[in-house]
């Protein structure tokens, strides 16, 4: 399946535009050092709970994944670069949304929440996204870490900051 090209790995490109369904895209998520090595050794794991449901909450905006974990050092943050398939996806968009937690009982694999939608649960106004099935996630890469994750340097391309490791 090909890769779309929807500029959002550039800094200063617009993320307004929704995923496309089945469409392939350049993502990110934002961990611990302990939870990227467990995510590269196993992959992805459903969160239980969040804003949007079960899943795995990812981001096509890399600053949005830099916040990650919330109240976590900066040296203990991990971004990851992902290969997300969205499958088809459902538009979150206002708070108390019908679809907020039920989206996937209604045949989406993938909830958008766009930039500056308002909703009190992200008052970082960056974009969310949240892939029901973590199958669909695959990790490409390390795009930050303050400390190494080891094991990525094998099988991927790994950056520290902006410089390659």
């Amino acid at each position: 399946m090909p890769v779309v090209d929807d500029g959002a790995s550039f800094p200063g490109v617009m993320l307004q535009s929704e995923p496309k369904d089945r469409g392939v895209y350049t993502m990110y998520h934002g961990t611990s050092v302990a939870s990227a090595r467990l995510i590269i050794a196993k992959g992805f794991e459903q969160s239980q709970k969040g804003m949007l449901g079960k899943g795995v909450y990812v981001s096509r905006d890399r600053k949005k994944a830099q916040r990650y974990p919330l109240n976590a050092r900066n040296s203990d943050r991990v971004v990851l670069e992902l290969r997300v398939r969205v499958g088809r996806v459902k538009r979150i968009d206002k708070d108390d949304h019908p679809l907020q937690y039920t989206w996937n009982a209604k045949g989406y694999d993938t909830a958008w929440v766009p930039p500056n939608c308002g909703m009190k649960a992200v008052p970082s106004g960056l974009e969310e996204d949240c892939v029901f099935d973590p199958k669909r996630v695959q990790v490409v890469g390390v795009v930050q870490s303050n400390a190494l994750v080891s094991q990525c340097c094998d099988k991927w391309k790994c950056y520290n900051s902006t410089r390659e490791v």
